[in-house]
């Protein structure tokens, strides 16, 4: 970090420096887009009730103009005094903030704490070139700090002076001798395609998260399908009991109705996949990765290298089919998703790269990684052999008790469950994996899908070694690693595997004394 440097920065901040300031007025659009936010989040299993009854609301119209005006006066009043009672200032090297209404909070974060900077850009934010500015610390479960509308360019010069600040801090404890800071400039690593946004929103699981969420309203929503298609003067009673109609006519009708529902649902998810991560762009600057992505919100991420974790290669059944993969760079806190995994602070995630793409990113970060090509040890089958006992006792005893007593219906549909688990079980016992190369350690588990992940050895902040009475008869054990974005364990794998790689692990770490972040 060099003087002109410094001056420049300060030069750029100067009148946002050392005094209390308000934020623009338009925070006041966001204050009342995050109030509706926050509100809809608590109701939104409620809305296919309200979507059931609308017939019984639109009888009330006064009453719902009413009711929507007072909302609306009250979301504007609430924006208006979160906005009258937010300031901030940036003092020496920390940020403050004082915000509430009627649980006031201060925010006094020294910038040597701040680990992570991110940018959001609502859309309305783009008119004024305003963003939100996040900084997140170690150990915190959100964003530490969150100055609501700053000035695109006064935002970049105080992220440039926070990262010089820390640049000159490390500098100075790693390297005494002064160090000449070469320039950097950013390089693109990967871009998505509308055409790879479209696949991964139909091979990520939002399609089954809705399904999911009308799951406790599917009775009445076929109820009103049913009152919708009779009101065309349909009789759907006579016609299903009609013999006019073979039965392959009745199923192929059934299954071209399901057929346009899912098809429904996998147009919501590409739409999502696409809104969160259009124009996605993954730099690199010296050591530093930026993630850029979003339709409406623009976010940007920062990540230094040396903060990274873990890499992770996720596939779910239909990734594997189409040759994809989900990358993951998580540092710190990856182990606690924020929003979505498009703005957890903890990670960069690029969607459906092909594997050929995975294997150039990761190795672009540790080249000597090795997750592509080594091989993985099995653990034991004993653990198929635990869960198929558990699931023995958990249904075919009570299949049995209720035969006894003669409920054969029940019966029946516990020994079918049971007969599902089995070559699910087989299934899951067959993606585990572990291996070790001496620098890395490599974990592969999953079920229809599976995960690759590996982390450095030296990053492992802790470990763990169990053994439960049932593992301690067959001599094995499940063993843990603790990293600063979370823990990861590897079961039922030789008692004597687990103490060698544990012994192994802990040396490394104490003998080469490296920085885990």
């Amino acid at each position: 970090m060099n003087s002109e440097q410094i001056t420049s920065i300060n030069n750029s901040t100067e009148e946002y420096r050392d005094k209390w300031l308000k934020l623009s007025p338009v925070a006041i659009i966001y204050f009342a887009i995050q109030f509706i936010k926050n509100t809809a989040s608590n109701f939104v299993y409620l809305i296919p009730a309200f979507v059931i009854g609308y017939q019984k609301l639109a009888d009330n119209i006064i009453s719902i103009i009413v009711g929507v005006t007072g909302v609306l006066v009250f979301i504007a009043v609430s924006a208006l005094v979160k906005f009258y009672f937010y300031q901030y200032r940036i003092t020496g090297q920390r940020a403050q903030i004082h915000s509430g209404v009627f649980q006031k909070k201060h925010i006094d974060l020294p910038f040597e704490r701040i680990q992570n900077i991110r940018f959001e850009q609502p859309i309305y934010y783009r008119f004024t070139d305003h963003v939100c500015m996040l900084l997140d610390t170690a150990g915190s479960s959100k964003a530490e700090a969150k100055i609501i509308a700053l000035p695109k360019p006064v935002a970049e010069a105080l992220k440039q002076e926070i990262l010089l600040f820390k640049d000159h801090k490390t500098n100075t404890e790693d390297h005494p001798e002064p160090e000449q800071k070469q320039e950097e400039r950013e390089t693109v690593l990967n871009t998505r395609s509308v055409r790879d946004l479209v696949i991964h929103g139909l091979a990520s699981n939002r399609i089954w998260i809705v399904l999911g969420a009308l799951a406790p309203f599917f009775n009445s929503i076929s109820e009103q399908v049913i009152e919708g298609i009779e009101s065309f003067g349909v009789d759907l009673e006579a016609l299903m009991s009609s013999t006019q109609y073979a039965m392959w006519q009745y199923i192929l009708v059934i299954a071209s109705a399901t057929f346009v529902i899912i098809a429904l649902l996998a147009l919501v998810s590409v739409i999502g996949s696409v809104i969160t991560f259009y124009d996605f762009r993954l730099t690199r600057s010296g050591d530093r990765y930026i993630r850029r992505n979003g339709l409406f919100t623009r976010h940007e991420v920062a990540m230094r290298l040396r903060r990274l974790q873990m890499i992770v290669y996720q596939q779910n059944w239909l990734d594997r089919l189409l040759q994809r993969v989900n990358l993951k760079f998580e540092q710190l806190n990856a182990s606690i998703e924020r929003y979505s995994a498009s703005t957890a602070g903890g990670k960069i995630m690029v969607p459906s790269v092909t594997l050929k793409e995975a294997e150039g990113l990761a190795a672009n970060a540790w080249p000597k990684h090795q997750m592509g090509t080594i091989n993985f040890h099995p653990i034991s089958k004993r653990l198929m052999v635990r869960n198929l006992l558990i699931a023995f006792w958990l249904l075919i005893v009570p299949s049995i008790t209720f035969s006894y007593f003669g409920y054969y219906e029940v019966s029946l549909g516990l020994g079918g469950l049971f007969l599902l688990l089995i070559p699910l079980i087989a299934l899951r016992w067959k993606r585990w994996g572990y291996a070790n190369d001496g620098q890395f350690i490599y974990i592969r588990k999953g079920l229809i899908g599976v995960n690759y992940r590996c982390f450095p050895i030296h990053k492992v902040q802790q470990t763990s070694f169990y053994q439960s009475w049932f593992m301690r008869r067959f001599k094995l054990c499940t063993v843990g690693f603790v990293l600063a974005c979370g823990g990861q364990s590897i079961p039922f794998i030789k008692e004597i595997s687990g103490d060698t790689l544990i012994d192994e692990t802990l040396h490394q770490v104490e003998s080469l004394k490296k920085s885990w972040m």
